[in-house]
């Protein structure tokens, strides 16, 4: 029997799983003919059945009645991990949640393979959680249990950004000094590694890896900073309220900018509270809305909006947000500058830890030759024309963005697993 093992690159907006049989490795396909699939769910009340990927995406843009969840990734090593939420009307905790969207990718390699895969390794970010090392090792810990109580028997792990170096390794002819930028949707992970196609039968990689750095800041921080800067202020985002003229409080605004947090603000009590500020609110219009999306449970919705901006001011210069579901006609119109201004904190926090990676490897940028671009905010244009100007003689490879990590674990089972 070929040996077999695979890769599962959980990630915070998409996910993927590769098989490898013996030199055989290759995506599975995991939604349709897709190998990525994004790592959303959907709880529609009404038929009481969960929805993953894209089907869920689209019962929830629907206005399916039901919840959605994504980011899930995001609350491993958290507090949040232990408090769990009622769907389809019992009580599920995270772990569980999560497993039923992973055993989903499980399923398909093993219908490709012919026998149940029980042997993986996971992808992980240099840092699940920033200068945390205690909830560090329990997000790795949770992941693994996860992995196990789907079937898998043996589990180990591997650095996103690693992987993806593995998967341009084949190829790379003669000897490259690489730098891995992997830019997903929770993570910023950097990784300085020596690459060839000779180095494909080495078991062991340590002495070719010269260092891995990381940050907690992604797409999704990405999708934040647009939401808190663009779309929450015509909500009533720092607006005052009363005869001291107060702030508004800020947590809602904050929370309904985070995908993870979203599902946690529909409830009586912050919507009371919502209430009872708007009838001392000095912008009724604006700060009503915020009731209305609470009331609607829309927050995704704007989510969402804010999501498909960033996507779409990769290519354009000004992007138009209909938000109808809460008034007619309305609508917020948002500039690729100011995008970029919002987001200019987070990409700063992004460069300073790729110059700690070659820091930390003990190059300098010019000795890099090669720049690998991977997960999908690396198409934002300011992260392009930042890792251009950083390394402005070295190669920049940027194919297969969101499914190397992937690849690359599959290729790192078939070395740990053999």
């Amino acid at each position: 029997m070929a040996s077999l093992s695979c890769g599962i690159d959980f990630g915070t907006s998409n996910s993927s799983i590769a098989l490898a049989a013996n030199n055989d490795i290759k995506l599975v396909p995991v939604e349709e003919d897709s190998v990525t699939i994004p790592s959303a769910l959907f709880f529609n009340r009404k038929v009481q059945k969960t929805f993953y990927g894209r089907t869920a995406v689209q019962q929830f843009l629907g206005r399916e009645e039901g919840r959605f969840m994504r980011s899930l990734k995001r609350i491993l090593g958290t507090p949040i991990m232990k408090q769990g939420t009622f769907v389809h009307g019992r009580f599920m905790n995270f772990s569980e949640i999560i497993a039923s969207f992973i055993v989903q990718l499980k399923n398909k390699a093993d219908q490709q393979a012919g026998v149940p895969l029980t042997k993986v390794v996971m992808g992980r970010p240099v840092h699940f959680v920033d200068q945390d090392p205690a909830s560090d090792r329990q997000a790795q810990a949770e992941l693994e249990a996860i992995a196990r109580s789907i079937g898998f028997e043996m589990v180990e792990f591997q650095y996103e950004p690693i992987a993806a170096a593995f998967a341009h390794e084949v190829n790379i002819s003669g000897e490259k000094l690489a730098l891995v930028v992997d830019l997903g949707g929770g993570t910023s992970d950097f990784t300085v590694i020596r690459l060839s196609s000779k180095y494909l039968s080495k078991t062991d990689r340590s002495s070719d890896i010269l260092a891995n750095t990381g940050v907690r800041v992604g797409g999704n921080d990405f999708d934040k900073a647009l939401s808190l800067s663009e779309i929450m202020p015509e909500i009533g985002y720092k607006t005052t309220f009363g005869p001291n003229r107060l702030d508004v409080p800020l947590k809602p605004f904050h929370d309904l900018s985070e995908w993870s947090k979203v599902n946690f603000l529909y409830t009586p009590r912050t919507i009371m509270q919502v209430r009872n500020t708007l009838g001392q609110s000095h912008d009724k219009t604006r700060y009503g809305r915020l009731l209305k999306v609470l009331e609607q449970e829309s927050g995704h919705t704007l989510l969402a909006a804010a999501e498909e901006a960033k996507i779409e001011l990769t290519s354009q210069t000004e992007h138009i947000m209909p938000f109808d579901f809460l008034e007619t006609g309305f609508h917020v119109t948002t500039q690729r500058t100011s995008f970029e201004g919002a987001i200019s904190g987070d990409i700063q926090k992004i460069t300073v830890s790729a110059q700690e990676c070659l820091l930390q490897a003990g190059v300098t940028a010019s000795a890099i030759d090669l720049v690998i671009l991977t997960g999908g905010s690396t198409e934002v244009p300011a992260v392009q024309q930042t890792f251009r100007q950083l390394f402005p003689n070295a190669e920049i490879a940027d194919e297969n963005k969101l499914s190397s990590v992937g690849l690359g674990l599959a290729f790192d089972s078939k070395y740990k697993f053999g």
